[in-house]
């Protein structure tokens, strides 16, 4: 049996050229995003939990159906997040009047301020990295702003 050899299909020069940088700023991102990820305020909640609470707060109340699509996650997952949640007081789940099967969640005052405190606890990490470069740094970080605010906004999102 022979071994059967596949040739890759060459990158034309110009998207090679994006490809390097789409790719480190991709991978800049992530990393930002993993190590701000830590905060006072939600460690008793996982990643996964603090997305589906921030969803909520967003997008609520909402169906949970929904909410699985818009996070990614299958039905069942959401459920046992959408459990703890509830137990611990940061959303409501209510059936829905029209099909009592369908469940919606909705946040709770305090699933609002645990988001706030989340994101205020956040926005002072960076903003105290940020503290630490110099100016011109920073003016580069901030002349950004509006073309990576103008891209996200292209990128199509998860929407309820």
């Amino acid at each position: 049996m022979e071994a059967v050899v596949t040739q890759a299909t060459p990158i034309p020069p110009a998207q090679a050229e994006l490809e390097e940088p789409s790719a480190r700023l991709r991978a800049v991102i992530g990393r930002l995003s993993r190590r701000l990820r830590p905060t006072v305020a939600g460690s008793q909640l996982t990643p996964s939990q603090t997305s589906v609470l921030f969803s909520i707060v967003r997008f609520g109340p909402i169906h949970l159906s929904e909410l699985a699509r818009i996070e990614g996650i299958n039905p069942t997952m959401l459920s046992r997040i959408a459990a703890i949640l509830a137990d611990a007081g940061l959303i409501s789940r209510s059936a829905d009047p029209a099909d009592r099967r369908s469940a919606f969640v909705q946040s709770t005052a305090a699933g609002r301020r645990m988001r706030e405190r989340i994101q205020r606890e956040r926005a002072l990490a960076l903003g105290a990295h940020i503290g630490e470069l110099d100016e011109r740094e920073q003016r580069a970080l901030w002349d950004a702003l509006p073309v990576l605010e103008a891209l996200a906004e292209r990128i199509p999102g998860p929407t309820p």
